[in-house]
């Protein structure tokens, strides 16, 4: 199953009923590469409302037959376009109460139907599994809408899914804009979307589906996330993943730590010790085309002018820069790793989502008050705790208001896990089981056993 895309033939078309055709939009996308900020093509597709139409109506036909299909030649078939099931689909059985009563009772997962998954550009093949996966292995047909930024990797699947076997219909690929994302958040016929993203386009994504069918939704959305570092934790590991935590992926990750938090009795020697990380961390910073990269540029001019905006006004009297906030080269949309000290609690440093390689810290005397101030916040993805005291370890994850918390670690997820955010971080979970139960709906069978 060998193919390449080079610059002159990326796949450029939507991909429907397993065949790419052009759109019934006139309107196009430009996308430009974001280590030297060169335009790469201007006419990726960009569907319409009667594009998103044709593929549900293909995934309408096609749905029938792969709802029957036997859960373990469907994982068979994803397997192939790599698109791996680790939950063991084949196991995931439905539950049965005794007729103690008179009655059986049997309840099914039943699959929604058509469905469809909005992925962002900071992560757009990873996304994909999550919210791909589960929904194709549980039975439902899907809908994928890349982000406008990163639509060639999602495009470039079409390729796998028809020579994997994907029955026409099955799983469908729609190029677009908030305008595209729009169309199917409203869509009157598809039964789910799963969103991961801003918490703004959250909010309006909510909406739309309440306001048309009350699709079923699952937002996956931004973060704040604080790592608590205590006086007897292992300085070098609470360092290392910190550090690790704000610059995976340029920051550009919705659970990463950009809040740290240091007890005083260890602050400066943390603050020497984070600082040279940092530091270290900008020798890592090249061309994302390069295989000793690590780092590479943030995704595009307005991102980056977003990440520098926060910078120059945080050094505005909202917090003391301690290292990093300037440009990197004079090409392209790359940052130094930065790091903040002595910030203001209310200032938009402190507060808001940069989605950058942004950090602040602050120092804290008690539990009491750094639970206090890292619970103070509308976001709720990730926290961290970095301590040799297992008591106090459980007892600070169990009163963080957090879907995840890491012990001595931050910032990460698994796949057998659910993954998600409370608060205004997000809605419903991914991963593991909770990603099955997300894409099926329980139907409850009484049977009758005394007639």
């Amino acid at each position: 199953m060998a193919f390449s895309w080079s610059l002159k033939n990326l796949p450029k078309q939507i991909f429907i009923n397993n065949e790419y055709v052009g759109s019934k939009n006139n309107k196009k996308l430009s996308l430009y590469n974001p280590k030297d900020g060169s335009l790469i093509v201007d006419d990726v597709s960009l569907a319409s409302e009667q594009d998103v139409d044709a593929a549900v109506a293909a995934a309408e036909k096609a749905f029938p037959a792969w709802k029957k299909m036997l859960p373990n030649e469907r994982r068979n078939i994803m397997t192939k376009c790599t698109l791996r099931c680790i939950w063991q689909i084949d196991k995931f059985g439905g539950e049965s109460w005794p007729q103690k009563d008179g009655f059986l009772k049997i309840v099914r997962n039943e699959p929604l139907g058509v469905t469809a998954g909005i992925v962002p550009w900071n992560g757009p093949i990873g996304t994909i599994g999550l919210k791909a996966a589960p929904a194709l292995a549980t039975g439902n047909c899907f809908i994928l809408k890349p982000s406008e930024k990163t639509p060639f990797s999602s495009l470039a699947l079409g390729t796998l899914i028809k020579e994997a076997g994907l029955p026409p219909g099955v799983f469908q690929i729609l190029t677009g804009d908030g305008s595209t994302g729009a169309i199917i958040a409203s869509h009157m016929r598809i039964r789910k979307v799963s969103f991961t993203g801003s918490i703004a386009t959250g909010k309006k994504i909510q909406e739309m589906a309440a306001k048309s069918n009350l699709k079923r939704v699952t937002l996956e959305l931004g973060g704040k996330s604080p790592a608590v570092i205590f006086d007897d934790c292992n300085l070098d590991n609470a360092v290392m993943w910190t550090a690790n935590a704000i610059t995976a992926n340029t920051g550009q990750v919705c659970f990463a730590a950009s809040r740290v938090y240091v007890q005083e009795g260890i602050y400066d020697k943390f603050i020497e010790k984070y600082k040279e990380a940092m530091k270290n961390k900008v020798k890592e910073v090249s061309a994302p085309d390069k295989e000793t990269t690590n780092i590479g540029p943030l995704v595009d001019e307005a991102q980056f002018k977003r990440v520098a905006g926060f910078i120059e006004r945080g050094q505005k009297g909202q917090g003391k820069l301690l290292v990093g906030g300037q440009r990197i080269g004079d090409k392209g949309f790359y940052i130094e790793p930065t790091v903040f000290t002595d910030v203001d609690p209310t200032s938009e440093i402190h507060c808001e989502e940069i989605f950058g390689p942004v950090s602040v810290v602050k120092s804290f005397k008690t539990e009491e008050e750094i639970m206090a101030l890292a619970n103070n916040t509308n976001f709720g993805l990730m926290a961290g705790v970095f301590t040799q005291d297992i008591n106090k370890a459980l007892r600070v994850a169990s009163d963080f208001e957090s879907g995840m918390v890491g012990i001595n670690c931050v910032s990460l997820m698994f796949m057998v896990s659910p993954f998600g955010g409370s608060k205004e971080s997000g809605v419903g979970r991914e991963c593991g089981i909770h990603a099955l139960r997300a894409f099926t709906e329980p139907k409850t069978i009484m049977i009758n056993m005394n007639y």
